[in-house]
């Protein structure tokens, strides 16, 4: 009542025209407010999501097992307990000294090696049991992570991850269950049983050993060391372990293994891969070697440290806004007619400038030049209370300076030499830094702050050492290689990489929850469907959370696989990442992140395709509730799930790999249409995830148009908040040299030369030149070489003598002279 009063008595003494303005401005701010509202995305606070190369032990543990294989949890106990009460009558698993474990575990060891395949599968449940760190025996979900962690190191000592390499070969190798595959109209769970055992055994081993713990003994240390140098060498079939599951991955994309469990088989290749050649942090402190032994200045920045204490930005307006700009613009024609003067001592007195500005930053995205309709200056005071002051820590939360240090490319200060040159003295000098001489003194202070943001890239130094190389064969000397896991793993997927990503595509595609089902698109449920199909709604409804749940691991599995990979392969060699990236491009990698990305982008992030009652080990300790319709909707309390928002900036930093100064990428990109389907994606209000969004828009700003770049006003604030700062780089503006048009593809065609060479001169040694091999010209040593003669030669050698030499008159007077 007091607020209506108030208004009341405040709207007795006004005038109409201020009666106007008010109801105006009141009219604006109602709408903004039912827009905030309904929107939800400028009031919603930031997602509170930790990048890391793995989600949480638990959550990856429970993500290997599909719920419909929850009845073979009670399987393989009771395959376990079958075998234990034979051996052992008296105590539990628990109750048995380290000697004692050790021996049932080499028992077990040894019945792998029965040729009847329905004991060998009971013993592979019974040790499976095992890895699953015997749950009847434990009260709680730590118990139990507890003796995983034990019984893990415990199977590795025993020698049973070699063994089960040699029964995955056997079933990968077993025609006939590719063949039955094939024929089947429908697979089933239960056409990957073998396989699934073998793999899950396998998963549980390495993501429970790569875990490193404080109180770990130095035994286990010793072990966990070793383990990771035996997985990343050739060591199974002449091959990184990596390399062989790659060939499982090829073997059932062509058709030929439908029945293989590709979840499985790809959780497994990426938690290998992560685990030989490291994560995010360890990839960041070979670049600081790197980079010392080079004798590079080290890195400006920690870049994890920055990314991870940035600030997501309120998202741009969506189209559906353009209305009310068309509104506004109409409302504020009448302001044209306000004074000059006015308009300085409204700036002078208004108390709103200071947090308007900051408050309404992104508010919209599409009319960003536009003004809100405002009173006329000098009567608002009279008519509008003063504001209170904002609390001091809101003001402190805005960060002071950018995030990240600017750089300069070598490149980049040649091009500003030359075109300074041409333009003040009209000569140039070609690839000269240093030469000043008759240019202007703001010219040499630019020159030396450019310098001093000059940045050399690990990579530019390995093209540069690999050109060198090229051109001078012999003076150059041998390359020194270090036989690293990732250079290992890179000599052996080479000669199939193409293929190995081809694969991982056509998967990723199955996958994406944009992909339509078609005809030919291959199965990735196999490991998922039930025998049976299911019979009731709650069945239903469960298998659908299943499968969508299914796909979601499948696109993160893959999606850290290449990001891993070309992470280090272009640590290790520039050249490497190039030959991977560039065949990502070929296999349409860019069109299907796009595709992926045209969703709705929130809803993929906030959805809740997980059963809690139902995830490892939380089903195995506790008694499991009555599953209802509503539990199967409830889901997770969480703001968003981790794998999908994982998946998200996994698959935007690869596309951001692959486009970085490459224009004909960059092109891709804007003839796909990339840009609103970026822009979408910043209303996901997560920091890194904004990030890599602002950094694809940035790279296509100059090839859009002057009209998008003046209706997106906010988006480009937020790059130059945001995205380092290329100190001359004119992405803004598309009067850079690198946005004139030419022929993108001899760019992609020498690109694919240079990785041809580098190929061949490291890789390829049976085609060595044969200019440059060294020629023997001394007489008795090419004589006194042994020749090794066929055996049809040396059987007829004196009708060859008779043939070719003494039926054959000789002149030597001719000869001699």
């Amino acid at each position: 009542m007091d607020g209506g009063n108030n208004c009341g008595s405040i709207g007795g003494i006004m005038n109409n025209k201020q009666r106007t303005m008010l109801s105006n401005k009141s009219r604006v701010e109602c709408v903004r407010n039912q827009r905030k509202d309904s929107e939800g995305f400028s009031e919603s606070p930031d997602l509170e999501f930790e990048y890391s190369d793995t989600d949480k032990w638990a959550a990856e543990l429970s993500e290997i097992y599909s719920y419909t294989e929850g009845p073979e949890f009670l399987l393989n106990r009771k395959c376990f307990e079958e075998d234990f009460r034979i051996h052992v009558t008296d105590k539990s698993w628990t109750e048995l000294d380290a000697v004692q474990h050790r021996a049932h575990a080499m028992r077990l060891l040894d019945g792998l090696e029965v040729t009847a395949r329905e004991k060998r599968l009971k013993i592979a449940r019974a040790i499976l049991y095992i890895a699953q760190g015997t749950s009847a025996e434990c009260a709680s979900e730590a118990e139990v992570q507890h003796w995983m962690r034990y019984n893990a190191f415990l199977l590795l000592s025993v020698g049973t991850f070699s063994a089960l390499v040699e029964l995955l070969n056997m079933e990968i190798d077993n025609s006939a269950a590719c063949s039955s595959a094939v024929r089947k109209p429908a697979i089933s769970l239960a056409d990957s049983t073998d396989l699934r055992i073998l793999l899950n055994i396998m998963y549980i081993m390495v993501e429970t050993i790569q875990q490193e713990e404080p109180m770990d003994s130095p035994e286990w240390k010793a072990a966990r060391d070793t383990f990771k140098t035996e997985l990343g060498s050739p060591l199974y079939n002449n091959e990184p372990m990596s390399v062989m599951l790659f060939g499982m991955v090829t073997k059932f994309c062509s058709g030929h293994a439908p029945h293989f469990p590709m979840k499985k088989v790809l959780l497994l290749l990426w938690k290998i891969i992560l685990f030989t050649l490291g994560g995010f942090e360890q990839l960041l402190n070979i670049k600081v070697q790197k980079r010392g032994e080079l004798g590079l200045p080290p890195l400006p920045e920690d870049s994890i440290r920055v990314v991870r204490s940035m600030r997501a930005a309120s998202p741009p307006a969506s189209t559906s806004d353009l209305l009310e700009q068309q509104q506004k613009r109409a409302r504020r024609e009448h302001k044209a007619l306000i004074k000059q003067d006015n308009l300085d001592a409204f700036n002078e007195k208004d108390p709103y400038k200071a947090d308007d500005a900051r408050e309404d930053e992104y508010d919209n995205d599409d009319g960003e030049n536009a003004m809100e309709p405002e009173s006329f200056p000098l009567e608002r005071d009279e008519v509008m209370p003063v504001p209170l002051p904002h609390p001091p820590c809101e003001r402190l939360s805005f960060p002071k300076g950018l995030p990240w240090a600017p750089k300069v490319r070598e490149k980049d200060i040649e091009n500003f030499l030359e075109s300074s040159r041409s333009k003040f003295i009209g000569y140039t000098l070609g690839n000269d830094i240093d030469t000043v001489v008759g240019l202007p003194r703001p010219i040499h202070e630019s020159i030396k702050t450019l310098k001093q943001h000059k940045y050399v890239s690990i990579a530019e130094i390995q093209m540069s050492k690999e050109d060198e190389y090229q051109k001078t064969p012999l003076s150059g000397g041998e390359e020194m290689i270090d036989m690293c896991a990732t250079e290992l793993l890179y000599q052996g997927i080479l000669p199939s990489l193409p293929q190995y990503m081809i694969a991982l595509l056509k998967i990723l595609l199955a996958a994406a929850p944009t992909s339509k089902a078609k005809t030919d698109s291959i199965n990735i449920l196999a490991d998922v469907l039930p025998e049976e199909m299911p019979t009731t709604v709650l069945q239903s409804m469960k298998l659908g959370v299943d499968v969508n749940r299914h796909k979601e691991i499948i696109v993160k599995a893959i999606s850290a696989i290449l990001l891993l990979l070309l992470k280090h392969f272009k640590l290790n060699h520039v050249y490497q990442f190039e030959y991977m990236a560039q065949h990502l491009v070929f296999a349409n990698c860019i069109p299907l992140i796009l595709k992926f990305f045209n969703q709705n982008i929130m809803s993929y992030i906030t959805a809740k395709n997980s059963i809690t009652v139902l995830d490892f080990p939380y089903c195995v300790v506790n008694e499991l509730p009555e599953l209802t319709a509503e539990s199967l909707e409830a889901g997770e309390n969480s703001q968003f799930c981790w794998r999908n928002l994982f998946s998200c900036i996994n698959l935007l930093r690869i596309l951001n790999k692959l486009t970085k100064w490459k224009h004909s990428r960059t092109m891709m990109l804007v003839v796909f249409k990339s840009a609103p389907i970026l822009k979408r994606a910043l209303k996901v209000k997560q920091a890194m995830m904004q990030l890599y969004v602002l950094k694809l828009l940035k790279v296509q700003t100059k090839y859009l148009g002057r009209q998008w770049r003046k209706s997106n006003m906010k988006t480009m604030s937020a790059i130059y908040q945001k995205v380092r700062h290329r100190l001359n780089d004119d992405w803004a503006y598309g009067n850079d040299l690198d946005a004139r048009p030419w022929d993108f593809q001899a760019e992609e065609c020498a690109l694919r030369a240079n990785i041809e060479r580098f190929n061949s001169r490291r890789y390829d040694k049976n085609q060595t030149n044969p200019e440059y091999l060294p020629v023997d010209n001394c007489l008795q040593s090419v004589l006194g070489q042994s020749v090794d003669l066929p055996e049809d030669f040396q059987m007829n050698y004196d009708l060859w003598l008779e043939r070719e030499v003494f039926s054959k008159p000789i002149s030597w007077e001719e000869l001699l002279h």
